[in-house]
C-alpha cells in the first residue's frame, strides 16, 4: 500500500491574530448594539427592533462561535483527531447556519401574533436606534468580509451580519412609513420579510457544510473525470473502491485500490502525481491489488452492500 500527504496549507490574506482581533472588535459592537436597541424597541413597542435586537445578538454569538472554531481549527493533528481540527470551522458553521433558521421561524411568529394585535409604535426611535445599528452592522460586515471568501465558518457568520444590516434598512423604512402615515402594521410586515430573508440565506449556505460533513465528493470535482484520469495512466488495468472526500475546506482526500500487474512504485508515483496536479488533491492513499485479488471484486464507488 502506498501513501501520499502531501499537504498544501491556505495562505490567508490576513495573519490569523490580526483576523482574530478583528473578530473579537465585532462581538464588542454587536453585543453594545444588541442592548441598545432591546431599550430602543421596548420603549418604542417596536418588534421589529426587537427582532433586529435579537438578530444581532445572534451575530455577536455567531462570531463568538467562529472565533473559537478558528482557534480550535488551528491546532495540530494529535492521536484523538488524526486529520487535524479542520471540521471545528465546519462545526461551526452549522450551528450558525441552524441558529439562523431557528431564528428567522422565532421572528416570523412573532410577527403574525402583531398582525393580529397590532399596537402603537413611535416610529422616530424606531428610526434612531435602526440608524444607528445600520452603522454598526456595516462596520461589522467590513471586517469579516475579506475573511469570509477563505472561511464558510467565518462566511456564515458573515452573512449574520449582512442579514442584520438589511434587518436594519428595512427597519428604518417601517419606522419611516410609520412616522408618515401611521401604518402599524408595517412593523410586523417588515418582521415578516426580516424573517423571510434569515432563512433564506440560511438554507443557501447550510447545503455545502451539510455535504461536506457527509464525507460528500467536493463539488469542483468531477469523479468521473478523475476515475479516467486515473484508469488512463499507463500500467493501470482497474481502479476500484474508490472514495474522494473533504478533510476540511481546503484539503481533498482520495482513496482508492489499484489493479496494477506488475505492482511498481512508478505507476502508482504517477497517479498520484495527476490527482495532484489536475485536480489539487493533496491526501492520497492507493492500495495495489493484482488481478486476481479478491479486492478486484470490490465496486469502482464505495463498499459493498452489508449483508
Amino acid at each position: 500500500m502506498t501513501h501520499s500527504h502531501k499537504h498544501h496549507h491556505h495562505h490567508h490574506h490576513i495573519p490569523a491574530d490580526a483576523g482574530d482581533l478583528r473578530i473579537g472588535l465585532a462581538v464588542g459592537v454587536n453585543l453594545l448594539l444588541t442592548v441598545a436597541q432591546i431599550i430602543g424597541g421596548v420603549l418604542s413597542g417596536s418588534i421589529a427592533l426587537i427582532a433586529d435586537a435579537i438578530h444581532n445578538m445572534s451575530d455577536a454569538l455567531s462570531l463568538v462561535i467562529a472565533l473559537a472554531a478558528r482557534r480550535i481549527a488551528r491546532r495540530p493533528a494529535d492521536a484523538g483527531m488524526t486529520f487535524g481540527y479542520g471540521r471545528a470551522e465546519t462545526v461551526a458553521a452549522l450551528v450558525n447556519y441552524t441558529t439562523l433558521v431557528l431564528i428567522a421561524i422565532y421572528l416570523a411568529w412573532e410577527a403574525v401574533w402583531r398582525i393580529l394585535a397590532p399596537e402603537p409604535v413611535d416610529g422616530w426611535i424606531v428610526v434612531i436606534v435602526a440608524g444607528v445599528a445600520l452603522a454598526v452592522d456595516l462596520a461589522t460586515v467590513m471586517l469579516t468580509w475579506s475573511m469570509s471568501r477563505d472561511s464558510m465558518n467565518i462566511h456564515a457568520a458573515f452573512l449574520h451580519n449582512l442579514a442584520d444590516a438589511m434587518t436594519s434598512v428595512a427597519v428604518i423604512v417601517g419606522g419611516t412609513l410609520m412616522l408618515l402615515f401611521d401604518w402599524r402594521l408595517v412593523d410586523p410586515i417588515v418582521t415578516l420579510g426580516i424573517s423571510g430573508y434569515i432563512l433564506w440565506t440560511a438554507l443557501q449556505g447550510v447545503g455545502p457544510v451539510i455535504r461536506l460533513l457527509m464525507l460528500g465528493t467536493p463539488p469542483r470535482m468531477d469523479l468521473a473525470q478523475v476515475l479516467d484520469a486515473m484508469r488512463a495512466v499507463p500500467g493501470v488495468n482497474g481502479v476500484h473502491h474508490l472514495h474522494i472526500w473533504q478533510i476540511d475546506e481546503h484539503a481533498v482526500a482520495v482513496e482508492a485500490h489499484l489493479e496494477i500487474d506488475p505492482p511498481t512504485v512508478a505507476v502508482t508515483s504517477a497517479v498520484r502525481d495527476i490527482l495532484r496536479d489536475r485536480f489539487g488533491v493533496q491526501h492520497v492513499t492507493l492500495e495495489v491489488d493484482l488481478p486476481d485479488s479478491p479486492c478486484t471484486r470490490l465496486p469502482v464507488i464505495g463498499r459493498p452492500a452489508a449483508g
